[in-house]
Order: structure tokens, then sequence, then C-alpha cells
């Protein structure tokens, strides 16, 4: 496969800069798993219809990305856990810390999520912002996957973009429940990409690794004291990191009703999470690509909207500052 910005970026995506919201869905974002699995799966193409079915979108707003070629994927995993992945040769231990059992279905829908997250951060660079429907797999290594993550496609999204000379200084903004711990390990040693993760102090992973900045928090934080701590920290970041752009992992796992979360962020409070996030960044001047993270409920219907909150949020911003 040819390794050139066309194999994701669209005509359609160039076309308008003045454009809607974009917004990456592909269908292959859903892949078979067990009943019974406690990933959610299906939350990807329900999202996609309820942004669809509730105005946020419009069909001609979503752009389809491709499956990366493998040695994009290379710049960041191993190519041995690659191929071993990709072929399905990992060994018992290995799939058993990923989560997922393991199916050539899989294996694509993971490729193509990471595609997904490379598109958004190509658009985002055309339009000021632009937001997925699935990514955020920030526990993956690389040499390992861990935690429903196999590639890590925050990772691989800086180093496409980096590679095709389209930036040079990126911020990874992690608002996941859960540390940014593969993505910190990625770029422990490099000062091209900031990680900055605030997250739950006393949940998954067990051991953290040490992001440029982390910002763990005490278990059942609310509302304003989770906002008020975003705001000592991002606008000065940005400031200081001055990226040329910044990729924003949206988890809704800090919600009250989280199964794995552990904070007690409300649906008001995510929503308002969303646009201080968007608005700081883009008020600034900075660009941002979005993927929705993690979110764990055991009523799917709530965890959709929750993550919907973003594209709506996403959709007010870009109107709002008419990118």
């Amino acid at each position: 496969m040819v390794c050139h910005i066309c194999v994701y970026l669209r005509p359609s995506a160039v076309k308008n800069k003045y454009m809607n919201l974009p917004i990456i869905y592909h269908p292959n974002y859903v892949a078979p798993l067990p009943e019974g699995h406690r990933f959610p799966m299906p939350k990807f193409r329900q999202l996609y219809e309820l942004l669809l079915a509730d105005g946020v979108a419009q069909p001609e707003q979503i752009h389809t990305p491709s499956r990366p070629a493998q040695d994009l994927i290379e710049l960041v995993h191993t190519p041995d856990y690659v191929q071993g992945y990709c072929d399905g040769t990992l060994d018992t231990k290995a799939q058993r810390r990923i989560g997922l059992p393991w199916s050539p279905a899989l294996v694509n829908r993971t490729c193509v999520a990471v595609g997904g997250t490379i598109l958004t951060a190509q658009l985002a660079l055309t339009h000021g912002l632009a937001c997925n429907t699935a990514g955020g797999t920030h526990h993956a290594f690389p040499n390992y996957g861990s935690g429903f993550c196999i590639f890590n496609d925050l990772a691989i999204a800086s180093r496409v973009l980096q590679k095709l000379g389209l930036v040079h200084k990126i911020l990874i903004v992690d608002l996941d429940v859960h540390q940014g711990d593969g993505t910190a390990l990625i770029f422990q040693a490099d000062h091209s990409v900031f990680t900055f993760s605030m997250h739950c102090e006393v949940n998954f992973p067990g051991t953290k690794q040490k992001s440029d900045l982390d910002v763990p928090l005490p278990i059942g934080m609310e509302d304003d004291a989770y906002l008020q701590t975003l705001a000592i920290y991002l606008p000065d970041l940005l400031s200081q990191v001055k990226p040329d752009l910044v990729l924003y992992d949206a988890g809704v796992d800090p919600h009250v009703g989280d199964r794995l979360g552990k904070l007690a962020l409300t649906d008001t409070g995510i929503f308002r999470r969303e646009m201080q996030v968007l608005s700081t960044c883009i008020a600034a001047g900075y660009p941002i690509a979005c993927v929705i993270g993690g979110g764990y409920a055991d009523d799917l219907k709530s965890l959709v909207w929750r993550h919907s909150l973003l594209h709506r949020a996403a959709s007010q911003v870009y109107q709002q500052y008419r990118l």
C-alpha cells in the first residue's frame, strides 16, 4: 500500500474549508465479539447512527478512513509484534493481556480504526477541528497490547503526520479516566510530543508510566473540581508547548455511572469538559483532533449518548468559530 497522504485525505476533505465539522467513521469500526464480552463494541456503530438520527451530523460530513500500510503502524510498534498480531500468532499470555479474542475481523477493525485517527488528525489540520467516532487506544505499548488496546492510534497518527512533514510539535491531551501509559512510554524521550494525562489515581493501570505531565485525581471527584483542575493546566500547556496539533482523547469513563471509572462526572460535566477543551484550544489558534476514548456501562444507550457529547460540543464550537 502506498505511504502517501492521499491514502487518507479524501478529495471531499479539501473541497470546501468552510464545510461542516468533519466526522470520521467506518462500518468496520465494529467487529464481532463473543456474547457477553465486557468491551462495548456495538457503541461505535450506535454512536454514528445517533449522530445522524439527531442531526448532529449529515451524511456529507462523514469521512471514511482507509486501512494504513503496515509500515506506518511500525513507526510505533515493533515489526514482530505487528506481524504476530496480524497473523494471530501471539502467545496466549499476550492475547490475554489485550483482553480481546483474536479474529481476522478484529485485526481489520484495529487497523481501520488507526487509519481513522490518522485521517482525523489530517482533517483537523485542514479544518481546525475534526472528530473520530472511535480511537484512544492509549494502553498499547511498542511490543504488546493491553487493556483492550492493540495498536496505539494516538502515537501512530503523531508519527505519520511528523513523517509527512505536516507537523513537528504535538500535544496529546488524555482525559480518559485511566492513565495513557502506553502513550507516555512511547514518547518518554521525545520532546516533539508532549503527553498530558489527567486520570483517576487509584485505577488501571496498576503500574503507571511517566507522562510529561500527569495529574492524578482522587476517587469520586465531581464536575466542578474536575473542570477547575483542568483549567489550571490546559491553557498554560498550550502556551508552553505551542503545538502544531492537539490530539484529544475524550474518554467518558470519568462518568459517575461508568463501570471502570471511579470518578463522578455527570453528563453535564462531560459536555462542559468537551466545550472547555475545544474552546480553549480553538480560541488560542491550535487545531484539535478528537478520539472518543474509553467508556464502559451496562446501559449501552446511555454510554453512546455520553460519547456523542464530544461531537455535539465540537459541532457548536465549529460553528461558533466558523472554522
